[in-house]
């Protein structure tokens, strides 16, 4: 097992300028492993009720998304519901029912404890730290988390951040963490916390790579229509660390390239509800859009 991905596993109902829809595949870990699974077979620990549909379990195994740390237990799974303002940048929380995530406990199947490179998604640092202390090697951690856990969670959190290579952040969270408002300033406390990689990124303004002295900076892709930004996050999070588990190769060259194969996947991600932007895209698919990355950013 090359990659594991651990995260939620959920059913969301959007509201959208652009429309809304209802019970669709949702959750960290449903992006992050589509995502990633355009460059290796990512393996996913989760838990989901015994109400998920078939359907959505046919469309990982459609990706060769390996589902054996996925457990089905009695009860309702995960649901979110969320309304976005015009702008997409303002989103309010409608609902939220943990259901049978309320208590999960991620337990990696044997085969998974070798993992060369793991995915900490979006889950309380606690169970995060839980995955960490199941491994019997030394992998690649990406952690990817965010504000509700620096406000509730703070001190797990920090000392999770010391046991990971590369942290994945927002600006709003760089500057809940770090109180600084100036990118470099910001990473510079983040790499002293323990990560030699920081990404942040910008939303809609792309991303930026960190390590020791250098800095790299992908711009966000203009679109003509945005339709939902649900999940861009771990779109981009999930084919970065899928690219990287393709290439094994930790160059801060290389590095540049995996942010930009996950700005590539998030731009998909947002042209449609729910995972449908970034399902069954074909290999030319992703190097036209690639090409135009190239494009908007070369002088």
């Amino acid at each position: 097992m090359s990659l594991i991905i651990v995260g939620s596993l959920a059913l969301d109902t959007i509201e959208a300028p652009t429309g809304s829809v209802a019970e669709v595949p949702g959750g960290s870990s449903s992006y992050c492993s589509i995502a990633a699974s355009y460059f290796t077979h990512p393996n996913i620990v989760g838990v989901v009720g015994n109400d998920f549909p078939d359907s959505v379990v046919t469309l990982f195994k459609d990706h060769q998304i390996n589902l054996e740390g996925m457990t089905v237990e009695e009860g309702k799974t995960f649901r979110w519901g969320g309304r976005y303002a015009d702008n997409f940048d303002d989103r309010t929380t409608l609902f939220t029912e943990l259901n049978v995530f309320e208590t999960f406990n991620p337990i990696l199947p044997a085969v998974y404890k070798n993992a060369a490179y793991v995915l900490l998604a979006n889950i309380h640092p606690v169970l995060q730290h839980h995955v960490l202390d199941q491994l019997e090697v030394e992998s690649f951690v990406v952690l990817d988390t965010m504000n509700l856990w620096i406000d509730t969670a703070l001190d797990d959190l920090l000392t999770l951040i010391k046991r990971v290579n590369m942290l994945v952040i927002n600006d709003e969270e760089a500057r809940m963490l770090t109180q600084e408002r100036n990118y470099k300033k910001a990473a510079s406390k983040l790499h002293a916390m323990g990560p030699e990689w920081v990404v942040i990124k910008k939303g809609q303004h792309g991303a930026l790579l960190f390590h020791d002295d250098q800095i790299f900076s992908v711009p966000g892709l203009v679109l003509d229509e945005v339709k939902d930004p649900t999940g861009a996050g771990d779109t981009f999070v999930g084919a970065l660390i899928g690219y990287l588990d393709q290439s094994k190769d930790h160059s801060f060259d290389n590095m540049k390239l995996a942010v930009v194969f996950g700005s590539v996947l998030a731009s998909f991600c947002v042209q449609d509800f729910s995972v449908d932007g970034i399902t069954y895209l074909e290999e030319s698919d992703l190097e036209a859009r690639y090409d135009e990355f190239v494009i908007i950013s070369q002088f």
